[in-house]
């Protein structure tokens, strides 16, 4: 089960390459540096489709089941659209993505534009579509950065527990269900990307 796991994410990275024509496919493998210092996995490949256009698909995998008394398990599947100003994989470009999820975790909200995690946990799955801004910088023969910054639009649907693991039958609600209801649904405007990826060359257009 794990190596059919393993071999599905595999071809879902590589899936743009298999698309374009071998002249255009000048591809990078990258790794976020920023969510590594944090403990979470966030690979990522990126492939040229035009003089200033690429795909990218990430993989985002957060293996926390819990900081302190907080639940931190989620993984995420995107793939996004980018363009660029000058030429693919140098200097400024803008992006738009779309992507799903699955988590097991408190749920983040902004007061007083402070970061806050809720005082209980979450189970389910989502959906996201959202834009990002970023910078590239290749430099060497085969290296490059990527820093970059995405907002999206989220939808989710879970059930809800205390931290006790015990199932939360009022979720809060705008309109209150007739009947006590443990499956509850929120969507919101959150960050969904943010990070400086280091890349690798791993494909070069042909001369």
């Amino acid at each position: 089960m794990k190596k059919l796991l393993f071999r599905t994410l595999l071809l879902l990275l590589l899936l743009p390459a298999l698309r374009m024509p071998a002249a255009a496919a000048q591809g990078y493998v990258k790794l976020n540096a920023l969510y590594a210092l944090a403990g979470v996995v966030n690979p990522a490949v990126e492939f040229a489709i035009s003089p200033k256009s690429t795909l990218q698909t990430d993989i985002v995998v957060s293996p926390w089941k819990s900081i302190g008394d907080k639940h931190m398990l989620f993984a995420i599947f995107m793939g996004e659209y980018r363009r660029y100003f000058k030429a693919h994989n140098e200097g400024w470009y803008l992006g738009a993505n779309l992507g799903m999820m699955a988590f097991d975790m408190s749920k983040p909200y902004i007061e007083n534009w402070a970061l806050k995690f809720e005082q209980r946990y979450c189970k389910g799955y989502g959906m996201m579509i959202g834009l990002c801004v970023g910078w590239e910088r290749r430099f060497g023969e085969r290296w490059l950065v990527d820093a970059f910054l995405g907002w999206a639009f989220m939808d989710s649907h879970y059930n809800g527990y205390s931290l006790a693991g015990e199932i939360d039958m009022h979720p809060h609600r705008p309109v209150e269900p007739k009947y006590p209801d443990p499956f509850n649904g929120s969507s919101e405007w959150y960050p969904n990307k943010i990070g400086v990826s280091i890349g690798y060359r791993i494909f070069s257009p042909k001369k």
